[in-house]
């Protein structure tokens, strides 16, 4: 598969933060999830992609060329939705149509149309009137109609109910189907990134802490626990990270099957990607990405 959207050593710097030699792909027909915790990055490295801001170093190509050698095509491919609905809060469905016609050659109102349909979103409320999931499902309708090649959005489903959610990414799974278009998604409701993302990106103080393929984060690693006595007894090369517990300590592993194997009087559980999350943000990293 070939890389939609390639980001490579990209830093930016702030005068209290930085985001620090970040480097992912998102390969065609594939949805990346974007995680980490709040001031990681994730947001930043989203603005550095749509050249909202400036980056100090590193490059970003999109679909195999950068703004520089074709800014209009880049733009033009591209699907964007963001937490808030950027759209004027007394538009409607059909004022929206009118100015997206006007931006993008490819606007299909029909297709719109049959998005607002599908989210149940009415075409004569006008922004203002709608509710937080109706903004989010308008906005990404719109960022749909015009039939992009990627799709990015930075925490637009967050605060949406369970089912809403669950409408959006079965909306995502569609996008993907013919194997030329992805999704690049930052999300805090890492369950939802679960069900439908293909790799994950974890962000954490402005470096990336991992990137690998969702199936290996959730299937591969584990939790290994352990009484203080017994900690000694496992290699520094089989920790990814650690805790430190009251009754002994919590062990992320890479291979859990392999730890199982070989230490056979510890128990090894499943995680998922909040656990993961977790073991970077609140405990001592031993063996990172």
């Amino acid at each position: 598969m070939k890389d939609i959207l390639e980001v490579k050593d990209l830093t930016k710097n702030y005068r209290d933060f930085c985001l620090d030699h970040v480097s992912f792909s998102v390969p065609s027909g594939s949805i990346m999830g974007l995680i980490g915790e709040n001031g990681a990055g994730k947001t930043t490295t989203i603005k550095a992609i749509l050249q909202l801001i400036a980056a100090d170093e590193g490059s970003i190509t999109l679909f195999g060329t950068n703004y520089a050698a074709d800014e209009k095509l880049i733009k033009s491919r591209l699907g964007v939705v963001f937490d808030e609905c950027n759209f004027h809060q007394y538009m409607n469905a059909e004022r929206v149509s009118k100015i997206m016609a006007s931006l993008h050659p490819a606007w299909d109102e029909a297709l719109f149309r049959q998005y607002l349909q599908k989210f149940n979103v009415p075409e004569n409320k006008i922004v203002h009137e709608m509710s937080r999931g109706m903004r989010v499902k308008f906005s990404i309708a719109a960022a749909l109609a015009h039939r992009p090649q990627l799709l990015i959005l930075d925490e637009s489903t967050s605060g949406l109910d369970p089912v809403s959610r669950d409408e959006i990414l079965e909306v995502f799974l569609e996008f993907i189907q013919d194997e030329e278009h992805a999704v690049l998604v930052s999300s805090h409701i890492t369950s939802d990134l679960e069900k439908v993302a293909d790799y994950i990106t974890f962000i954490h103080q402005g470096k990336v802490a991992l990137s690998r393929s969702k199936d290996e984060l959730v299937y591969n690693y584990g939790v290994m626990k352990c009484k203080s006595s017994q900690f000694a007894q496992v290699a520094r090369e089989d920790m990814v990270a650690y805790l430190k517990k009251e009754y002994g300590y919590e062990i992320l592993v890479k291979n859990k099957e392999k730890m199982i194997a070989k230490y056979k009087d510890f128990t090894v559980d499943s995680v998922n990607l909040e656990d993961i999350m977790l073991f970077y943000i609140r405990g001592e990293v031993v063996c990172g990405d």
